[in-house]
């Protein structure tokens, strides 16, 4: 909440006097300055109040009551009323939550390879041709440990939604273990930079992660429309910006 305060005033600007060595040397001083002064005008004063509300997604739209702003990135928005039953509204923090980071780490995946290659630093293939690439094992083969190896995961992180702290031990390596922590914010080795998941910190982690989610979704439509990444419709858009733009990809 911040206060205001107005009064009726006069406000006079008068150039400083400033010197040629220190206009030329940069000084603070020599740099274009004006000095104010503020005389008041009348006697009479006038407040008024201005007040950030949060959990308003659009504003004169009341939130549900379910949806009280007090979770990370809760700005109050569920049209089709999926938060309201509690339980159901823990997984979904949840798997937000899991899901930002993967869209974070797959958008940066997609992204920095086309990059790199494409000013001659490495020779990777694009995103959308890495799946045609010849690897240790085949493609099936490839998905079926990774379908058992996340399932195993998911396993894991449900059950320490519905009980936390049961499985912070390693099931294998007893003496590995996670310290107390918030379910989400595991800390421990996958926290190696040690950041404190402060209430502003969840904030920028969930809104990046959203944004994130719609990248991704952004490159594949991209890539379906064009035939190309990102980068490369960046480096095409920027080659030509007035005949390069979304508007000519549609018309053609």
């Amino acid at each position: 909440m911040a206060a205001v305060t107005a009064q009726a005033s006069v406000t006079v600007f008068r150039p400083c006097a400033t010197t040629k060595t220190q206009f030329l040397a940069g000084s603070s001083v020599g740099k274009l300055n004006r000095e104010v002064f503020v005389r008041q005008a009348a006697s009479s004063y006038k407040s008024f109040k201005v007040e950030a509300k949060k959990g308003e997604w659009l504003p004169g739209l009341a939130s549900p009551d379910y949806l009280a702003g007090s979770l990370p990135g809760d700005n109050g928005f569920d049209p089709l009323g999926l938060a309201e039953d509690p339980e159901n509204l823990k997984w979904f923090v949840q798997a937000e939550l899991v899901n930002g980071r993967w869209a974070m780490l797959g958008v940066a995946g997609m992204l920095l390879p086309e990059v790199l290659t494409s000013i001659g630093l490495i020779n990777v293939p694009k995103w959308y041709d890495a799946g045609k690439s010849e690897y240790f094992a085949s493609s099936s083969t490839l998905f079926v440990i990774e379908f058992i190896l996340f399932h195993y995961v998911e396993i894991r992180r449900w059950q320490d939604i519905k009980n936390p702290g049961s499985v912070n031990q390693d099931p294998i390596f007893k003496s590995y273990s996670l310290p107390p922590n918030e379910v989400g914010y595991p800390g421990g080795i996958f926290n190696p930079l040690n950041f404190a998941p402060t209430p502003e910190a969840k904030e920028k982690e969930i809104a990046n992660g959203r944004l994130a989610m719609l990248a991704f979704l952004g490159f594949v439509v991209q890539h379906n429309v064009t035939g190309k990444g990102a980068f490369d419709n960046l480096l095409q858009h920027l080659s030509d910006p007035w005949h390069n733009t979304i508007i000519q990809t549609f018309k053609n």
